[in-house]
Order: C-alpha cells, then structure tokens, then sequence
C-alpha cells in the first residue's frame, strides 16, 4: 500500500467534514518476450523395465547434450517430470499386465526466444517424443510491472477529476490513499501441447506479445 500523508491544518478544504472519491484504475502495458521455457521429453514403453530405461536414459542423455550445443548451459536445463508407469490393457473386464511407460521431461530455458523452433527441432531429432508446452515470458519484469502501475495511477487521477468535474467539487492534488491491487497474470501469446515431428523446415514459432497489467484503488478528499 503506497500512502501519501495529508496534513489537514494546512488547507480548510481537507477539514473533519471533508469527503471522499473513490476510484479504481488500470493500466496495461505491452512487451515482447525475451525468454522461453520449453517443456520436453521422452516416453517409452515396453515389457521389459530395465530395458526402457536404459532406452529413455540414452534418448535423454542426447537431448541435454544436443541442447547444449545450441549454448544453452546445462543449468538452464532441468528435470521437470520423471515416472515409471504399470500399463494394463482390459480384456472382457479382465486387468492383463501389459508393460511399462516411462515418461522423462526436461524443462529448458532460453533466451534466445528466436532459436525455441531450432531448440524444439534439434531435440526432437535426437530422441524426444514430446512437447507437453512451450511458455514465453519476461527475464525481468519489474519495468513494465512499473509502467503499468504508474498507467493505472494516471487513469485513476483522470477518473476522478472527471468526477470531481461533474459534482462541481474541488478535488485535492494528492491523493489521501493509493493501494495497489492484487496484479493479474498475464496472458501467455503462444503454449503448445503437441507432439513434434522432425521436419527438414525449422518449426515457426511466434513468440507474439505479452501483456502486463496493473490496478490500484485511490482515494481523494474533495471540498
């Protein structure tokens, strides 16, 4: 809550008997994304478990080191899913073991937002079988996280003179009260749950724009 202090001795205008404008404003700002999360893996199955693990180990292993290549660090790329899954077929209401499924994802961060297609080509060619999402975002949002605000400020003010102007009231300079409200979440332009097949043509991938958004709710005393 940001709080601007009145001192009510200074002007006869913000007296006991004073009262008050409420307003809500918002402000909305646009950024293109310079960083991407990618989501992706492998699943394998089979009847025998050891040999689905070593499978899906492998086909992991030249992910990370195909990724790398691309100067994305190995920091960057992290286990975000890892499971060994009993699969059973039904046959006449009769459970009949089947095998195993194995699903590894690894969650890579770039930002190089204009290499995600190269990214998402370069590991499906080298043994991942799924992209479960792909999310664009900004590495430091504070900036437009700001001008939002201050847009909504601004937008605030703007409504409340307009008030203050219809009423034929005299509206104070600084606001007695300014709380910010809970920010939303921004949407994401582009999240992809497919799965990729290599292709001899890089995967367009469109980063688009995301939108920040910001509200505050403001008070101004009035005579």
């Amino acid at each position: 809550m940001y709080g601007y202090p009145i001192d009510k001795t200074a002007s006869p205008s913000y007296s006991k008997h004073s009262s008050t404008i409420e307003v809500l404003g918002e402000g909305t700002v646009t950024a293109t994304p310079n960083r991407a999360v990618v989501d992706l893996g492998v699943v394998t199955d089979g009847p025998n478990l050891q040999a689905i693990q070593a499978e899906n180990a492998k086909a992991i292993s030249n992910i990370i080191q195909s990724v790398m290549s691309l100067n994305i660090p190995r920091e960057k790329i992290q286990t975000q899913d890892y499971r060994i899954e009993i699969v059973y077929d039904y046959v006449d209401g009769k459970q009949i073991f089947r095998g195993y499924k194995i699903t590894h994802l690894l969650r890579i961060t770039t930002d190089h937002v204009d290499q995600t297609g190269k990214l998402v080509d370069t590991a499906v060619a080298n043994g991942a079988n799924q992209v479960t999402s792909i999310q664009f975002t900004i590495a430091h949002p504070e900036f437009y996280e700001n001008q939002a605000l201050s847009v909504a400020i601004q937008h605030a003010r703007q409504k409340a003179y307009t008030i203050a102007n219809t009423l034929g009231v005299t509206l104070g300079a600084i606001p007695s009260q300014v709380q910010e409200s809970p920010r939303p979440a921004g949407p994401i332009p582009y999240m992809a749950t497919a799965k990729f097949a290599a292709s001899a043509v890089e995967t367009p991938i469109e980063p688009g724009q995301l939108t920040i958004k910001a509200a505050v709710r403001v008070w101004f005393h009035f005579a």
